[in-house]
């Protein structure tokens, strides 16, 4: 009779309980993630650059040294082995770059001395574009092919003095802004234009753990690297998931560190110890490249991947122990952890509002989020409240009440636009974590918008005014690409760089659903149940649809999908059937959903309900 370790490869583990994933994973392993080798370069080199953005399976190193001349190579990642593409118009090392494999940017170059030649590839052929305003050498890069920034460097001159400059590239011309705090070459760099971070580096006398992080208008000093170090990859299309690899200490190091962001921690090192290499991809799923190490130039890569639970994150369907397989002792049963398919989730009560309201604005996440102002009994309220996962506290009200507006930000700084009072109206508030100020409106009054985004970066989406959409940066609203389907009453989550739009009237029901991705809208598939006046959380990539209605006057909805970045799922419908529902929330499986109207019309509650996902199924297994 075959065993169950000769089929699988390890005996069945006895266990006196069940196990908690999340916990088990943190005291197993934190960081569940690993290097392991990937195709060489087919050309050793130091002091390259690459796309930031890029892929595991899809990434292109250029430039550098190998060994002493400086060449124009590139080379393009298939996720398995570097292939020779066509060269830079300009030989360099030194260079920043960013953007992705087939669409980037670099800039600069430390030889030749003080370049300031900028090149853009297509993923075909590199073409020579406006130049940047100082040329310098060792900064780094983020962003994308159309809206980047390159940070930091040394001036080129003899005694190499270390540069503080920003510099931001719109697609068309290169724009100088607020420095970094510290002055530095060689850091880690990694972001979009509007949410960045600059991590560690040499500051002209000694490498620096100095990290900052970008909100698209300054640079904040926020929590430093574990090792002083520069000339390190980094990985990350995110200013809130990173990774940081090697660089130079007193001696070529192999530390990693993630940042999850709000602290970094030191996950598995890499296997050569380099530094000046290139890294691209996800905090995830990345790639390390080329470089200098204490023997000959480096071509090896080496590939990320992480499967586990970041300290600080709630576990997901998806972190549990996989195919986990043991025997409980105390019950007497085999079991297994059963992880396929989509959260196990719920709703569940919540504490009441204070006041009565329906499509209001809300913003934030499960357990830290604002109801801000809506329409109310028997006015339109200036009321907000705020929620701490058990409870709602009144704060200060906002300076112009309204509904069907747009939300965005989080408790402590957050954004209030658009809406009705009882017409169109373009006021925009900011908001503080204390009180709400007036600043600059919307070019265009809009009511039943969707709304998303933080306070320095948010979205307004179609709505009264059609198919615009604006964007803000902080200080203005700039109008750009229109959403394909013109509609009201939708719902919108994400940020300006990755959101996604659902549902609506148009002037009937819709179901569509449309991706941003920072300058167009695509259509993908459709919500399972057409509805307007919905709620929704979470990302583009991990959303939450919840409620509706089908007109002013008719039935509301407790429809629950959840958005995986592809299709909607139908999930367990709210406890309240209810339209003009509001709600805040990170992912599709940790949400809030609070106030509404239960006739699609003017009955209103104060309700809030939860919505969380299940860690993990444990499942018996019989035996016979």
């Amino acid at each position: 009779m075959s065993e169950y370790k000769g089929i699988k490869g390890f005996q069945v583990q006895t266990r006196t309980e069940d196990p908690a994933p999340f916990a088990q994973a943190l005291a197993d392993n934190p960081y569940a993630g690993a290097w392991s080798s990937g195709g060489n370069l087919n050309t050793a080199r130091n002091f390259l650059s690459g796309s930031g953005a890029g892929t595991l399976t899809s990434s292109i190193a250029f430039g550098g040294a190998s060994p002493s001349p400086t060449n124009a190579l590139t080379e393009n990642y298939n996720g398995t082995s570097w292939t020779e593409v066509n060269d830079m118009n300009t030989a360099r090392q030194g260079m920043a770059g960013f953007g992705t494999a087939t669409a980037a940017i670099t800039a600069d170059s430390r030889v030749p001395l003080a370049g300031t030649a900028v090149e853009s590839w297509d993923g075909t052929n590199w073409t020579e574009i406006s130049e940047n305003n100082t040329g310098r050498s060792l900064s780094r890069g983020f962003g994308i092919q159309t809206a980047g920034n390159i940070i930091g460097g040394a001036d080129n001159s003899p005694g190499s003095e270390v540069l503080n400059l920003n510099e931001y590239w719109n697609g068309s011309s290169w724009t100088e802004l607020n420095d970094l705090n510290t002055a530095r070459h060689s850091t880690g760099a990694s972001g979009v234009y509007t949410a960045g971070l600059a991590a560690g580096g040499y500051n002209g006398t000694a490498n620096v753990a100095v990290h900052e992080q970008w909100n698209g208008s300054t640079w904040t000093e926020s929590t430093d690297i574990n090792t002083a170090r520069r000339g390190m990859g980094s990985s990350g299309p995110s200013s809130t998931a990173a990774l940081i690899s090697a660089g130079y200490t007193t001696t070529y190091s192999s530390l990693t560190e993630d940042w999850n962001g709000s602290a970094w921690t030191e996950v598995a090192d890499l296997a050569n110890g380099r530094e000046q290499h290139h890294g691209s991809g996800s905090s995830t799923s990345g790639l390390a490249f080329g470089g200098s190490s204490p023997g000959p130039l480096l071509s090896a890569t080496e590939e990320w991947t992480f499967s586990g639970v970041q300290p600080t994150d709630a576990a997901e369907y998806a972190n549990a122990i996989t195919g986990d397989f043991y025997y409980n002792s105390t019950t007497g049963q085999f079991k297994t952890v059963n992880t396929g398919g989509a959260p196990i989730a719920s709703w569940s009560a919540g504490g009441n509002l204070n006041t009565t309201r329906y499509a209001g604005a809300g913003n934030g996440t499960q357990t830290a989020s604002l109801a801000i102002s809506g329409g109310g009994t028997p006015s339109i309220t200036v009321n907000v409240e705020q929620y701490n996962g058990t409870s709602w506290t009144e704060v200060n009200n906002v300076n112009t009440g309204r509904s069907e507006a747009g939300g965005a930000g989080t408790v402590t700084a957050g954004l209030f636009y658009g809406g009705g009072n009882p017409s169109a109206v373009a006021n925009n508030e900011s908001w503080n974590g204390t009180s709400w100020t007036e600043t600059t409106d919307l070019n265009s009054a809009v009511r039943y918008l969707g709304g998303d985004g933080t306070s320095t970066a948010a979205l307004q989406v179609a709505g009264s005014t059609g198919a615009d959409v604006e964007q803000w940066d902080g200080s203005s609203w700039t109008e750009v690409n229109d959403i394909n389907n013109s509609r009201t009453t939708l719902e919108s989550v994400g940020t300006t760089t990755a959101s996604v739009a659902f549902g609506g009237r148009s002037p009937g029901l819709d179901a569509s659903t449309e991706l941003w991705d920072g300058t167009n809208w695509t259509e993908v598939n459709d919500l399972n149940n057409a509805r307007g006046e919905l709620g929704g959380a979470g990302t583009s990539t991990s959303a939450l649809a919840f409620g509706g209605s089908n007109g002013p006057t008719a039935g509301s909805f407790s429809y629950t999908e959840s958005w995986d970045g592809t299709s909607w799922v139908e999930q367990s419908d709210l406890a309240t059937a209810r339209a003009r529902i509001k709600g805040g929330g990170t992912s599709s499986s940790s949400a809030l959903g609070f106030g509404g109207t239960t006739d699609g019309g003017s009955t209103q509650v104060n309700g809030t309900e939860e919505w969380s996902g299940a860690d993990f199924q444990i499942k018996s297994v019989t035996t016979s």
